[in-house]
């Protein structure tokens, strides 16, 4: 099949775009605002972008938001600190909880009965739950006009300035289990992936 995105002209039940971009890293995304209120909101649009210095991103739509800004997007502008929190197959109904619209002053850590810790460098809280936690720095934002005020996205960018990562998933050789840490992405509609050792496989780079 063929079709252009503007047009809608898909003729499916769904919008397939959101299934072909797959499996996306949920960035299970920690903020405070001013005064102190935490936040937690999972983002499938979030990757790392560079390595040195490690840097990642991720994008929320804000021309939905009665003042045009979600709240994790407020605060990250505002304080310039937000952690990214690794979802995990364990806190799974937490992250989807977690994915509520509530009012800006809800606690959605408390709500998504998950425990908030301090962060060794940001302000912005960790959640203990999450067996690894890139702290960041807000770096810029990025606006991408939307087909309509309706559908305007903003991208934001943080240099990660310290990184926990839980011990037990640490191998003796020194480097990350991704299999035991079961990390979660997301695949579109409703639909998740889990990695684990039946479906990580290794390749080496030829030359």
């Amino acid at each position: 099949m063929f079709y252009e995105p503007k047009k809608k002209n898909h003729g499916l039940p769904k919008n397939p775009f959101n299934s072909l971009i797959v499996p996306r890293p949920i960035g299970w995304i920690s903020s405070a605002d001013k005064e102190g209120v935490h936040n937690l909101a999972p983002y499938s649009f979030f990757n790392a972008v560079s390595y040195s210095p490690p840097t990642v991103m991720l994008s929320g739509g804000v021309g939905s938001a009665a003042d045009g800004m979600k709240d994790s997007i407020r605060n990250i502008e505002a304080t310039g600190e937000f952690v990214c929190n690794l979802a995990t197959w364990d806190t799974r109904e937490q992250m989807n909880r977690s994915s509520m619209s509530v009012p800006a002053d809800v606690d959605e850590i408390s709500l998504s009965s998950l425990t908030a810790i301090s962060s060794s460098i940001v302000g912005a809280p960790r959640i203990q739950e999450a067996p690894v936690h890139l702290e960041c720095r807000y770096l810029k934002s990025v606006d991408i006009p939307g087909w309509t005020e309706v559908d305007a996205y903003r991208v934001i960018f943080g240099e990660v300035v310290g990184i926990h990562i839980d011990d037990d998933f640490i191998t003796d050789e020194g480097l990350v289990d991704v299999a035991k840490l079961l990390v979660i992405g997301r695949l579109g509609y409703n639909d998740y992936t889990r990695v684990d050792k039946d479906s990580l496989f290794t390749m080496d780079r030829p030359g």
